[in-house]
């Protein structure tokens, strides 16, 4: 492997990371998230059980756009 993919794919990497330390910061902010209407949520006595299967399927396919822009981008 040459040196200058190392260093493209150290690049993404960090640019993976700082998109996903932002969302992480920035994701109590985001008003449904976690709260859309298909997302399950069970209480039985002192326990509490959340599933967000909505909010998966919304940030799968939000990422699946993301990443394959940034491919096109870097072909």
């Amino acid at each position: 492997m040459a040196s200058h993919d190392i260093g493209k794919a150290l690049i993404i990497a960090g640019v993976v990371l700082l998109v996903v330390g932002v969302l992480v910061t920035l994701a109590p902010r985001i008003p449904l998230l976690g709260h859309l209407p298909g997302d399950l949520s069970f209480h039985r006595g002192e326990h509490h059980v959340f599933i967000p299967i909505a909010t998966c399927i919304l940030l799968s396919i939000g990422l699946t756009v993301v990443v394959n822009i940034v491919l096109r981008l870097l072909k």
